[in-house]
């Protein structure tokens, strides 16, 4: 069986559920982005959602989707830095309690988290301390991490670190690995736009983005016509639509995905457990079509909890519904 490897932004998620927007107004953070904070932003977010109902679990990008492809079988592995702190220990556990075999360095500063302020709506905001998450080099991603994987998974935040995100997918596609990169929060991707259509161009086999990313990243206005473009830079690329569904576009053709229409609790990991399906999928070379089908099916689950994670007694479900797609 195929196996997948990570590599991401390690941090752990308070998730916490607002009762209005109006908390986002009074710490300026732009409803649905990922905007970064420094610590004292961050302790200062926490202190202000004391009493509000809370959650925690492991978090980052790139490491969810590794979650969810353990879940479902895949062996997988992930590449981090944390801290020598509660926060790093507690993601480390998370993540080897799933059978993920983890490569994190440690630092000597404080772990990265994410505060995932949750509207009303189920629409989610991110108040990330990236902290020892953003400290991961360039120098520590040798050639031996790929050994025994053949696909890396990477998370477009981590373009913080140009150096360090080039040098993971140059050096996994001289490992001869399929490289999978699932985009940032759409002002990430605004900032970073000309490196990450020259990565997407060089080195990217599988590329996916939500709608406000994919415009971004092609810088048009139709999310369809921004799909073409995305096509332009690699073979493979997804975008995904919510409750829309998702679009898959694959040497000039576009399959649709349509998606079961659930009540949304909690969008966090929509999208990186969206990416855990279709990769799934894709190991197990299954046609796109099915591909899209499990990762909507994946995302579907998610977004009925909240946080990233699908819970376990959940999964059992997952995977029967996986065997009737499959076929």
């Amino acid at each position: 069986m195929k196996k997948v490897i990570g590599i991401g932004n390690a941090l752990t998620d308070i998730l916490v559920s607002i009762g209005n927007d109006a908390f986002l107004e009074k710490f300026s953070m732009p409803r649905g982005s990922m905007q970064l904070v420094d610590v004292e932003l961050s302790t200062r977010i926490l202190q202000a959602t004391e009493g509000m109902e809370r959650a925690l679990v492991s978090g980052g990008s790139a490491a969810n989707s590794i979650h969810g492809l353990a879940s479902l079988g895949i062996e997988t592995g992930f590449v981090g830095k944390v801290g020598k702190d509660k926060w790093g220990n507690f993601f480390e556990s998370d993540m080897k309690n799933r059978g993920i075999k983890t490569n994190l360095f440690k630092s000597e500063s404080e772990s990265g988290r994410a505060v995932a302020l949750i509207s009303p709506d189920s629409e989610r905001t991110f108040a990330t301390f990236l902290g020892a998450a953003i400290e991961l080099d360039a120098k520590e991603i040798t050639p031996d991490i790929f050994d025994g994987y053949d696909y890396l998974h990477i998370e477009g935040y981590l373009v913080q670190n140009q150096n360090l995100i080039e040098t993971a997918l140059k050096t996994a596609k001289e490992k001869g690995l399929i490289v999978s990169l699932d985009m940032a929060s759409f002002n990430v991707v605004e900032q970073n736009r000309h490196f990450l259509l020259d990565m997407a161009d060089k080195y990217v086999d599988i590329l996916f983005a939500n709608e406000e990313e994919a415009k971004a990243f092609a810088n048009v206005k139709n999310d369809e016509k921004a799909l073409e473009i995305m096509n332009c830079y690699c073979e493979l690329a997804i975008l995904k639509r919510g409750s829309k569904g998702s679009i898959i576009g694959f040497n000039g053709t576009k399959t649709v995905i349509d998606i079961n229409p659930v009540k949304s609790i909690d969008t966090t990991g929509a999208g990186d457990l969206y990416a855990a399906g279709f990769l799934y999928g894709h190991a197990n070379s299954l046609p796109l079509q099915k591909c899209g089908l499990i990762g909507s099916l994946t995302s579907e689950y998610v977004i009925q909890v909240i946080g990233p994670k699908i819970p376990d007694e959940k999964w059992i479900e997952v995977k029967q519904k996986i065997k009737v797609i499959a076929g």
